[in-house]
C-alpha cells in the first residue's frame, strides 16, 4: 500500500500570455494534478517577474507555487505533463520530508525560540 506524500511544485508560465490565458494554464495544471489523485493544499501565485536568464528567448515569467499530496507513482505523469506543456517554461518539484513539514508548522506557530533552546540544551 502506497502512502500519499507531500510535494511542492514551482512552475513558470510564459508571461507574454494574456492574464486570462495565464489563469487558464494555472487552472489546467492544478486540474491535471487533481485528476491524477492529487489533493491540492495551496496554490500561491507569485506573479510576473523578470527571469534571471532568458528561457526560450523569454525574459519574463509568471511564477506559481503549489503544494499538494499525491501518490509517488503519479508524479512521473505530472512531471511529464509539465515538460510537454508548451506554456510552462520551467518547473521544479520537491518532495517534502516530515522534518521539513514540522519545521514549517513550528515557524508558522512561532515556536522557533523553543527549537533553539532545545538544541542549546542538547549541546
Amino acid at each position: 500500500m502506497n502512502k500519499k506524500r507531500l510535494y511542492e511544485t514551482t512552475f513558470i508560465v510564459n508571461a507574454a500570455l494574456e492574464d486570462q490565458d495565464i489563469d487558464a494554464v494555472v487552472s489546467k495544471v492544478t486540474g491535471y494534478i487533481s485528476n491524477h489523485g492529487g489533493d491540492m493544499q495551496n496554490v500561491d501565485r507569485w506573479g510576473k517577474k523578470r527571469l534571471a536568464y532568458p528561457i526560450n528567448k523569454k525574459f519574463n515569467g509568471y511564477y506559481v507555487h503549489c503544494t499538494y499530496e499525491i501518490l509517488p507513482e503519479n508524479m512521473v505523469t505530472i512531471d511529464r505533463y509539465l515538460v510537454l506543456e508548451d506554456t510552462v517554461l520551467r518547473h521544479l518539484t520537491l518532495q517534502l520530508d516530515e522534518a521539513l513539514i514540522q519545521l514549517r508548522k513550528d515557524r508558522a506557530m512561532g515556536i522557533e525560540d523553543v527549537v533553539e533552546e532545545e538544541t542549546k540544551e542538547e549541546k
